[in-house]
């Protein structure tokens, strides 16, 4: 990597959450794997950030306020570079709901979006914000119930698209299991309602094209069914009859290597790649939320990895939360992040560089 290459930006997420501290932690443990990333933040609680992860009697991480996303190339090492959003926000007691630091944050990843959208960065990671507070922040950001559905937002309207037609899914990964999924963060009846013909294909079809520029072949994609068993052959449901081997069908006709219902109790043991045995499958998609993320946050929070498929730009970030229990302490494990950092290095050196 060098100089004359886009910049990546991290978005500083929740102010009183952990997202200050896990991104200081990764810039003073990691600082050539660093160079060239800046945060969309607040130069204050970054600075906050570092004086918490100090150790005792050594100075904190210095941090500089660059005023352009390239200026992120002219930081030194174990510097961290911060793009001032606006308004500068007042320092949030950590571990609260708050309004402000839910807008502030959901500015951020608007921010950081744009600059995705128009290539002035490579790719986006999001810390974690909270979603009460972004709640509570009020319009536009009330109306996402988290950072999936705002980016989508931004890409639809940055293509001059309804949000229908810029269809995006969530994939959770580690070194050990991929899962992708039908419907994210709805309530459980209208997750069983979004089990449809079309929304089953379209992830089928996203979850394919996706995998293949990152593993450079086809994915095999194992389906987990909805119900017990997979339906045990209609006993315990039809959907899978009725809804996902339609689905399957359709995909294999695309020239998708698609594999079930598989029922869901085994079909994550079975697609996870470990030193003593190779997994079946590259990839499961999941009915809905739960589903897929528990099997993948079972094996460990702190190397998961979100990655949002579908955009035209890439997103990776944290697989877990702001984590208010613990924000300040400095007891925060950076793990997770480092790990979505490697990840949009990796995937954006397969995606086009030019704009949408």
């Amino acid at each position: 990597m060098n100089e004359s290459s886009l910049p990546l930006v991290i978005t500083m997420g929740d102010a009183a959450g952990i997202g200050p501290e896990i991104i200081a932690k990764t810039f003073r443990d990691d600082p050539e794997g660093m160079r060239g990333i800046f945060v969309a933040g607040d130069v204050e609680t970054v600075r906050r950030a570092t004086h918490v992860i100090a150790a005792a009697g050594q100075p904190a991480l210095p941090v500089a306020a660059i005023a352009a996303p390239h200026e992120a190339w002219q930081v030194p090492p174990r510097c961290i570079a911060v793009l001032q959003m606006e308004p500068a926000l007042s320092l949030l007691p950590w571990g609260q709901v708050n309004a402000e630091a839910g807008a502030f944050a959901g500015h951020c990843v608007q921010w950081a979006a744009k600059a995705a959208l128009r290539g002035k960065v490579r790719a986006m990671v999001t810390a974690p914000l909270h979603k009460e507070a972004l709640a509570a922040a009020g319009a536009p950001f009330a109306n996402f119930p988290g950072h999936t559905e705002m980016l989508q937002d931004c890409a639809a309207r940055f293509l001059g698209r309804p949000v229908s037609e810029v269809p995006v899914r969530m994939m959770l990964a580690n070194d050990e299991l991929r899962t992708v999924l039908v419907s994210i963060h709805v309530g459980l009846r209208q997750a069983i309602d979004a089990v449809t013909l079309e929304n089953v294909l379209q992830t089928l079809r996203i979850t394919h094209e996706s995998l293949a520029l990152v593993l450079g072949q086809t994915p095999r994609i194992a389906v987990a069914g909805l119900n017990p068993h997979a339906g045990e052959g209609g006993l315990f449901g039809r959907e899978e009859i009725d809804i996902i081997e339609p689905a399957i069908a359709a995909a294999r006709a695309l020239g998708c290597a698609v594999s079930g219902p598989w029922a869901p109790d085994t079909v994550f043991m079975r697609s996870r790649n470990t030193p003593g045995r190779k997994s079946e499958f590259d990839v499961v998609v999941a009915m809905y939320h739960d589903q897929g993320l528990i099997p993948v946050k079972y094996l460990g929070v702190e190397t998961g990895v979100n990655v949002t498929l579908g955009l035209p730009f890439v997103r990776t970030s944290p697989d877990h939360g702001t984590a208010f229990d613990i924000a300040g302490t400095g007891r925060a494990d950076a793990s997770s992040l480092r790990a979505a950092i490697r990840m949009a290095q990796a995937l954006s050196a397969t995606m086009d560089p030019s704009p949408p």
